[in-house]
């Protein structure tokens, strides 16, 4: 095991109001919107996920961003990858980032992820219903960098050998990727940093050898969509969801075939091994009925327990040494309409929160 394993927890910013979502969605959406309005589809189908220890925050406040980073700390977590977004200049969601910024009293370490893909009203990037657009250019990627030098300045920004650590998403979406990757280190050396330390999250669409398109690390995201155990196809879950499509004179069709356990997938998962210069992953529990009605994908039945065998695994069998730091990435910190999330919550308390620090803190 490494000597101090380094927890980076993704962090969603969309828990306060914005005047977009006010327009897409209604006045005063959040995350905690769709959050509240869940309910269980299934026999023991935990929904909804209800905050516990934190409440149902608005991270507008300074007070609960510092609530937040306290308890991280408590917890062993090292850092948040905050998710970033930015569309052709236009930012949304930036107001928690940027409120740490002037605020010294937030001293949990982070950094960025850029969500680069198009905002649809289905959640998933997609090319219809687009509500904001992305569009690629070296022009914007200049503009783009730049503004984020802002943010690679501050001391409490996660740095690699002093190069700041930033992750895209969705490399494939670039039109010329190599470009722009040149032209970020070109721009990043300029303000006096010895480099960029570039990452991109491994998907199914996107699976690349690291050094391929110029980037230096990837990390495993999860769910791993592509790689998934047999459906609990012969429940009452699909049962349920046949006779819901036949009142409603909707078609039986989901891509993800529903639900899966999540041990199953855990061990799916263990088996897969580890990429080569790529930062592993786990996730604690994954359940986005609460934001989709049709392609949602379930991971059932997760317990700390479970997801405390997997934590341990990555940390006793993760070739550490091989990477210049021992980043393992946790998907999510408050991921709660994805049902994702170390936040403590009313089923569970902080006993997810409580694994992680069993297995970091370990000797």
């Amino acid at each position: 095991m490494a000597d101090k394993i380094k927890a980076i927890a993704i962090h969603l910013p969309q828990f306060h109001p914005i005047a977009e979502n006010n327009e897409w969605w209604g006045n005063g959406f959040t995350e905690w919107t769709n959050v509240s309005k869940a309910k269980p589809l299934f026999k023991d189908h935990y929904q909804p996920h209800l905050p516990a220890d934190l409440g149902f925050y608005d991270l507008r406040l300074e007070e609960a961003r510092l609530a937040q980073e306290a308890l991280a700390k408590t917890k062993g977590i090292h850092g948040f990858c905050y998710y970033h977004y930015w569309f052709n200049g236009k930012r949304i969601l930036e107001k928690p980032v940027n409120g740490k910024l002037k605020n010294p009293k937030e001293d949990l370490p982070f950094m960025l992820c850029w969500a680069n893909e198009n905002w649809t009203r289905v959640w998933d990037g997609g090319e219809k219903n687009i509500l904001l657009n992305q569009e690629y250019s070296l022009e914007d990627d200049k503009a783009h960098i730049q503004e984020l030098i802002n943010y690679f300045k501050d001391d409490r920004y996660i740095k690699v050998n002093g190069k700041p650590m930033f992750i895209v998403y969705r490399p494939r979406l670039f039109p010329n990727l190599k470009e722009t990757v040149a032209l970020w280190r070109e721009e990043v050396k300029k303000a006096g940093f010895p480099d960029i330390y570039l990452g991109f999250a491994r998907t199914f669409e996107y699976k690349d050898a690291v050094s391929k398109d110029g980037f230096d690390f990837a990390f495993t995201f999860q769910p791993n969509f592509e790689t998934r155990p047999d459906t609990l196809k012969e429940s009452q879950v699909t049962r349920y969801f046949y006779e819901l499509s036949r009142r409603l004179k909707l078609p039986f069709k989901n891509k993800y075939d529903l639900v899966y356990d999540y041990a199953a997938y855990r061990d799916l998962q263990i088996q897969l091994g580890f990429e080569e210069d790529t930062y592993p992953t786990v996730t604690p529990m994954w359940d986005n009925t609460a934001r989709r009605r049709v392609n949602y994908f379930v991971l059932h039945d997760s317990t700390p327990e479970k997801y405390k065998k997997w934590l341990t695994h990555v940390a006793e069998k993760y070739p550490w040494k091989k990477m210049p730091e021992p980043f393992l990435f946790i998907n999510a910190w408050n991921e709660w309409a994805e049902g994702n999330h170390l936040e403590p919550c009313q089923k569970w308390g902080t006993q997810y929160l409580d694994a992680t620090q069993e297995v970091i803190n370990k000797d």
